[in-house]
């Protein structure tokens, strides 16, 4: 299949997070949300000739928006495994890593990948086609106990146990296959002027346990953490609270959970500092793409 790179993914919050960066023409630098190669493209505009630029998608989808360039690495995985892939490449420090932690508006975009409510697809919603766990086993397997923890977590949806008890029951019958048929089980939850909404919180639940996309931001960002040099820099993009949540406690103190100790004077080190406060798209930005609407980019330098 042949994208252009705007259909694929026009980048979010473009040069506020390039600038984020504080490039330096000789770093090394990683963006691990490639995608269509608009944050990638921006940053090799200001390395010079001895600037490295490693990109991670585990999307192969994306491999065909690849910049030709010798100073630039494209490497197939999960970013959740970024010093180990980073490693092979002999890479163990590096001056700057950028993450833009949306669904490519490609991957909303192909129908049969699931990942969009507006299209009767199978239930799917991988990132990564190779993974075993599809939105299918989770909807057709899941115990109710764990669909309805699911749904409260990562969609923030107050009838969390209506809507597990409701494919629970329907399930019994005959598996549900595709989005339609989950719709149809789920259609009482969904009041017709609202039902864009749920169904998008319904979506982003599913999608992130599909995914394991919480398990992985923790993992990146303590990897992170251990990559950057004392005054590099990470530039993060959230989407939704749940993430931004654990981005911002984790630039506040290097923790997810929990305080750091404090030394006799009540005082504790912290690995990183905010660079400025957090920052929004304009609504200019807004208006010319949409998937900017629920943007947030933090930037955190390395003590």
């Amino acid at each position: 299949m042949e994208h252009n790179e705007y259909e694929y993914h026009n980048p979010v919050l473009l040069k506020e997070t390039v600038d984020g960066l504080n490039i330096k023409p000789d770093g090394i630098y990683v963006d691990v949300t490639f995608g269509g190669g608009g944050h990638s493209k921006e940053i090799m505009r200001h390395l010079g000739p001895n600037g490295k630029l490693f990109a991670f998608d585990q999307d192969t989808d994306a491999l065909a928006n690849t910049l030709n360039d010798d100073r630039f690495v494209l490497i197939n995985e999960n970013f959740r495994f970024i010093k180990r892939f980073l490693r092979v490449y002999g890479i163990k420090q590096v001056d700057g890593i950028l993450g833009d932690f949306g669904v490519s508006s490609h991957q909303f975009d192909v129908a049969e990948r699931g990942f969009s409510t507006r299209f009767d697809a199978d239930l799917d919603m991988r990132m990564n086609q190779k993974n075993s766990l599809s939105a299918f086993e989770v909807i057709n397997n899941y115990e109710e106990v764990a669909l309805s923890k699911m749904f409260f977590d990562y969609g923030e949806l107050s009838t969390a146990r209506g809507l597990a008890a409701a494919i629970v029951s329907a399930r019994k019958t005959e598996p549900i296959k595709n989005s339609e048929q989950l719709k149809k089980v789920l259609s009482r939850f969904l009041p017709a002027h609202k039902s864009n909404k749920i169904l998008a919180q319904i979506y982003q639940a599913i999608r992130i346990e599909v995914n394991q996309e919480m398990d992985v931001l923790k993992e990146f960002l303590e990897q992170a953490l251990e990559l950057l040099k004392p005054g590099g820099r990470l530039s993060v993009i959230s989407y939704h609270s749940l993430e931004d949540r654990l981005v911002k406690r984790f630039i506040k103190n290097g923790m997810f959970e929990g305080e750091p100790e404090r030394d006799f004077f009540g005082r504790y080190e912290v690995p990183l500092k905010a660079i400025g406060k957090l920052i929004v798209p304009s609504e200019e930005e807004i208006k010319q793409n949409n998937r900017a609407r629920s943007a947030k980019l933090r930037i955190a330098e390395k003590n």
